[in-house]
């Protein structure tokens, strides 16, 4: 137990004659927050968690954000103006240049020339790791505790996303962007034409050898009627570069049909990190595949080509061509909107039931981008930092933000109109979204945009022409009774800098080598039964099990 000495007790006695002298003339900043108007650090004093303003003397911050083309001006934004008038905080913007945030940042940090807060600048899981135990980024656990209020009722709806952010060491150091795209929630989608399948006489199919039927009536009976044998039953592209979308590759809609395979063909089997492309399902679906390949059924051109070439596919001048295509959306192989009108006539196949009962429809539980806000140390009031980043999960706030003015570049619904998920819609556009404004920001701070946010849009005057109705409902009618359960989804993962440095070249040689087996595989010039086993003692010695171990220990670690 702690000993009071004489002087100890004097020098308190001294302070509390002095707290209650300074009560007597009026109450000190710190004095006036303890007597039910929130929390104070120095001279500021904050209100309640929730109430606007959130401080009641002006505070001033300094906040880095990305450029953005389509923003006049960050500093005259009406957005910018409302919010301050909302908050008393007053920000004084620095803007990265466009497309330069990454540069920006990395500079900032290197020089230790830091704002208040980095906003919209991209800061990566790895960053956090460096930057966050070494004191640069505050860390958020108790800030959220203590001041949150709209973001603790996100991170309470739904934890996962909170879970999320939590890094190796127990600290949070950043505020995501939450963005719920529902049909994006299961991006491997199949489209097809539905007027060849009702000139060859048969019905959606439903398992892998239904498909292979359908796909041989395309190619040999003439669907679309011109005499010529010039129908592509089925085709699909890439996108290059390193971070390539995967939903347009032809094996990875049909690979669900054998073994669960996801973007990154890794997920949790009982919580263990396990890989797609070295199970038995994924061999089985490679025989499938070339079996197609063979019998002519998956255009050769479905490696090598880009989603342009597809698209011009699928709106063939002279007449219909393609039977049908993998995509997150009919866009990627038809014109939303063309003169050809053939947007309109594909449908989805849903996830096709494989010869051993598998049927999945792949999940993106995760649909938010950490990083989006970082409190730095340099911040002198942090708790201020906080509550103003707190107000962007705001439902008016974040429509506000991304959105624009009120009565201007949005409104409430009209009575009675529906919503895209065909219940009351609750907002409209008014301005079409992605033109250059100096109305609100777009999507550069935090939010919580959850998908029963975005599903309470108007559907329009015409929703069965409206391109988010559409892929609700073929989301919702034929993917989601075979969502893949949440416990499958590897979460965003935080690595250490050594591990991530490992990483880098461990994935990139064995997801070059997966990639370019199956193409191999599917064409014929590798026999899958034949090289299966010399496929895997590859991928063994290119540190396979190394990969994948170092996956588990950054889950264990957060898990």
């Amino acid at each position: 137990m702690k000993k009071w000495t004489r002087m100890s007790i004097l020098l308190l006695a001294a302070m509390l004659v002095l707290a209650a002298c300074s009560g007597n003339n009026g109450g000190s900043a710190e004095t006036e927050a303890g007597e039910g108007n929130g929390s104070a650090s120095g001279s500021v004093v904050l209100t309640e968690p929730g109430a606007f303003p959130i401080v009641e003397e002006p505070v001033e911050l300094t906040v880095l954000i990305a450029g953005d083309s389509n923003v006049e001006d960050f500093q005259t934004n009406a957005f910018t103006k409302w919010y301050e008038e909302q908050t008393n905080v007053k920000v004084n913007f620095e803007v990265a240049p466009v497309g330069g945030s990454a540069e920006t940042l990395n500079l900032r940090l290197a020089s230790g020339d830091l704002p208040d807060i980095f906003l919209g600048m991209g800061v990566s899981r790895a960053q956090e790791m460096i930057y966050g135990p070494q004191g640069v980024f505050q860390p958020l656990n108790d800030l959220i505790e203590e001041h949150g209020y709209y973001m603790k009722q996100a991170f309470e709806e739904q934890p996962k996303y909170y879970d999320a952010l939590v890094t190796p060491d127990g600290n949070i150091y950043s505020l995501p962007e939450i963005n719920e795209c529902y049909h994006c929630s299961m991006p491997f989608k199949l489209w097809m034409y539905e007027p060849f399948l009702e000139a060859i006489g048969m019905t959606m199919p439903q398992s892998t050898e239904e498909f292979y039927t359908v796909l041989k009536a395309f190619k040999e009976d003439d669907p679309n009627g011109n005499g010529k044998a010039d129908e592509i039953p089925l085709a699909g592209a890439i996108r290059p570069g390193a971070s390539k979308a995967v939903e347009l590759q032809v094996e990875m809609f049909l690979m669900n049909a054998f073994v669960y395979t996801p973007s990154t063909r890794m997920y949790l089997e009982d919580g263990s990190v396990t890989t797609s492309f070295t199970q038995s399902g994924w061999k089985e679906g490679l025989k499938y595949l070339n079996r197609l390949y063979a019998d002519g059924l998956i255009a050769g051109e479905s490696f090598t080509q880009d989603e342009q070439q597809l698209r011009q596919l699928g709106e063939h001048a002279e007449a219909p061509i393609l039977g049908a295509f993998p995509g997150i959306y009919v866009g990627n192989g038809a014109e939303i909107g063309g003169a050809s009108g053939r947007w309109l006539d594909y449908t989805t196949v849903p996830p096709l039931e494989g010869p051993d009962g598998v049927r999945y429809a792949v999940s993106n539980p995760y649909q938010f981008t950490s990083g989006k806000a970082v409190i730095t140390t340099a911040a002198e009031h942090p708790e201020v930092a906080l509550r103003w980043l707190d107000g962007f999960f705001d439902e008016d706030i974040m429509n506000r933000a991304q959105m624009g003015i009120p009565g201007e570049d949005f409104k409430e619904a009209g009575e009675g109109a529906a919503s895209i998920d065909g219940g009351v819609a609750r907002f409209e556009s008014i301005t079409p979204y992605g033109g250059i404004t100096n109305n609100h920001w777009y999507q550069k701070a935090p939010a919580y945009n959850s998908s029963a946010a975005r599903l309470s849009w108007s559907a329009g005057d015409s929703p069965e022409v409206n391109l988010e109705v559409i892929l609700y409902n073929e989301t919702h009618d034929n993917y989601a009774p075979y969502q893949a359960p949440l416990a499958m989804a590897i979460p965003n993962l935080y690595f250490t800098e050594e591990q991530s440095t490992e990483l880098a070249d461990l994935e990139k040689t064995i997801k070059d080598y997966v990639d370019q087996s199956l193409a191999r595989f599917i064409i014929g010039e590798m026999d899958v039964d034949a090289e299966w086993d010399s496929y895997l003692a590859n991928l063994s010695s290119m540190g396979l099990e190394r990969m994948i171990a170092i996956y588990q220990e950054a889950y264990d670690a957060v898990n």
